[in-house]
């Protein structure tokens, strides 16, 4: 074990990717990073990062301003009710514990949003704490290394005996950098791996389960714009996904193509209004496991579409959703 973490430990000191939250070991850029990486790229999260410390760097400016505005900060990145977490936190953090971070896993996971992983992660990097963090990459590390499937608090103890507890932060960003980076889920780098000879598999051994089958699916949405403004609808309260967040609205393909009961028409004159017979432009977008393919039509929603017009100069400060912002970047409406 001790040659398993000089080694790791060597390699990583050489190769670390140079990321933005690995500057300083701040309990605050270090939670900030730790929630937005949950299920998200490190390249999506870079410019995420640097923009919602730009407008919000310190945890007391987070407490202080509206969620609204959380929201729109964390737009893009999916996930949205991380970002809910994390704002009701901050005020924890700020009203309940007088602006002093923890210093435990233990006490991290007592704030909203932080589970095991991330309470780890953070104490161990921001504090030192010697505690073992296990994600999908420190998964696969251990399962190829030791030559077994593992599940549950198996990973846990094995990440935990094999830690470094001096180095305790490092090692554990060694670890899920050494499964990003070369023991990757298909075609592991072995030959660079700097631990190929203490593996008890190289790479070979089989997943536990096959990586979740992407779907397909298709959606058509109504730009709809008029003196400087764009009709934008906001999304339920209490949906399961992206709740309470801004998009445009959604109108049925033969509706796009015909017009029937897109535009209102006025009393005095109830003839059809001509539709485009083609979406000015597509888009393409993945949510979790899907794919879409987003058709976007010049038109008016149906009558019965509650949203609300929103000026041009405000999007920038709305919380859309990560479509909305890239269907309204194409269209120019958004720079």
């Amino acid at each position: 074990m001790d040659r398993f973490r000089e080694r790791l430990l060597a390699w990583y000191d050489l190769h670390a990717r140079d990321l933005p939250w690995r500057k300083d070991r701040d309990p605050y850029r270090v939670w900030v990073s730790e929630i937005m990486l949950q299920q998200t790229r490190v390249a999506a999260v870079i410019e995420h990062y640097h923009e919602f410390l730009r407008r919000f760097p310190t945890v007391q400016r987070l407490a202080a301003v509206r969620e609204a505005s959380v929201l729109s900060a964390w737009s893009g990145l999916g996930y949205y009710r991380r970002a809910r977490m994390l704002h009701a936190a901050a005020k924890v953090v700020v009203h309940d514990r007088e602006g002093k971070f923890p210093k435990t896993a233990e006490d991290w996971r007592v704030l909203p949003g932080i589970g095991r992983y991330t309470a780890a992660a953070i104490a161990s990097i921001a504090s030192g704490e010697p505690i073992a963090v296990v994600d999908g990459n420190v998964e696969r590390v251990l399962q190829r290394l030791i030559g077994k499937l593992l599940a549950g608090e198996l990973f846990w103890k094995a990440a935990q005996d094999l830690l470094d507890r001096k180095r305790a932060g490092d090692f554990n960003q060694a670890m899920m950098e050494l499964g990003a980076m070369v023991c990757t889920p298909r075609a592991p780098a072995c030959l660079v791996c700097p631990v190929a000879e203490l593996c008890a598999t190289r790479g070979e051994l089989a997943p536990a389960d096959q990586a979740r089958k992407q779907t397909k699916s298709e959606v058509d949405y109504a730009l709809h714009r008029r003196d400087g403004r764009v009709y934008l609808v906001q999304r339920p309260k209490d949906a399961r996904l992206m709740a309470g967040m801004w998009e445009l609205p959604v109108v049925q393909p033969a509706m796009a193509h015909t017009g029937e009961e897109q535009i209102p028409r006025s009393p005095r004159n109830d003839k059809k209004r001509s539709r485009p017979e083609s979406p000015i432009f597509t888009v393409r977008h993945s949510i979790t496991v899907t794919n879409y393919t987003v058709r976007v039509w010049n038109c008016a929603p149906a009558d019965t579409v509650l949203g609300k017009w929103v000026s041009c100069h405000s999007l920038s400060k709305m919380p859309l959703t990560g479509l909305a912002r890239k269907v309204l970047r194409k269209a120019q409406v958004l720079p």
